[in-house]
């Protein structure tokens, strides 16, 4: 059986995975004052940072359309599985479902298998999940396992951010300018995670050093048994942050894999320049 894994442009994939026929991302639209830009493969990180640096606002992002995602379904594929951003940060996933129930109603229920799943996460934890995928089809195994384990995956998977700066959060309304004053006088750096799909803070730390090594202490704690555990990690921008968590991780466990790779726009918007995403499963 063939398969094919489509996502939205937060499926951060590595440059390996990019040239790779049985993955596909949907490119979502990212707005900076009245810049528009499309978050495919000519998206030019740092001249993104730079924009949303010198304005005022926070950046905005738009979902594709169900008819993206209804194309995306399209090919010689038989099983498709799509990986989506949070629904609590985006509208992907709707937009997701509701371009099956298109493909559906033309070509008709029986005409491929497709799973439409909300990762409840983003990035790192969405890539970590595409992965699984190609990992269970090595194995031999079937469309409706498959589906069952990738959502016990999901559930079961874990995710944390770092970022470097807190100006995004001030710009989305989630800190008062004088809270981020302090913060970034005390050079104070939260440590994030994810509560099915929703942005929690769990702790926080005086310098960014030490805040990758908190969230590398935290990680590794909360996975039972890390050596059967993947980790991935994708940065904004700063590949020596990565191999600093990479180098903590290893540290702390013995993971079966430890993936890097790059943010593409949507990653970006969240987590700033500088800023880390790590996921476990």
């Amino acid at each position: 059986m063939s398969y094919k894994v489509t996502g939205d442009s937060c499926l951060d994939l590595t440059k390996e995975m990019k040239q790779n026929p049985h993955f596909q991302m949907v490119p979502l639209t990212l707005q900076v004052d009245d810049h528009m830009v499309i978050d495919d493969e000519t998206f030019d990180q740092k001249a993104f940072i730079k924009m949303v640096k010198e304005s005022p606002n926070c950046p905005k992002t738009a979902c594709p359309s169900p008819e993206a995602f209804k194309n995306s379904y399209e090919g010689d594929a038989e099983d498709v599985y799509a990986i989506l951003l949070s629904s609590h940060l985006s509208g992907c996933y709707n937009s997701a479902t509701v371009g099956k129930d298109m493909y559906e109603e033309e070509h008709g229920a029986d005409h491929k298998n497709i799973l439409v799943l909300d990762s409840e996460s983003a990035s790192a934890g969405e890539l970590n999940l595409a992965l699984y995928v190609r990992d269970m089809y090595e194995q031999g195994m079937k469309f409706p396992e498959i589906s069952k384990k990738l959502v016990e995956l999901r559930d079961r998977q874990k995710t944390y951010f770092v970022i470097d700066s807190l100006e995004p959060l001030r710009k989305n309304g989630r800190l008062t300018g004088l809270q981020a004053f302090f913060a970034t006088a005390l050079n104070i750096k939260p440590v994030m995670g994810a509560d099915h799909g929703t942005i929690i803070k769990l702790e926080q730390a005086r310098g960014i050093n030490k805040a990758f090594s908190r969230m590398c202490e935290i990680a590794v704690r909360e996975a039972e048994n890390p050596s059967e555990r993947r980790a991935v990690i994708a940065h904004c921008n700063c590949p020596d942050r990565a191999e600093y968590v990479k180098n903590e991780l290893m540290k702390r466990a013995t993971f079966k894999e430890i993936v890097i790779t790059e943010t593409a726009g949507v990653a970006t918007v969240y987590a700033g320049d500088g800023g880390i995403v790590l996921a476990v499963v």
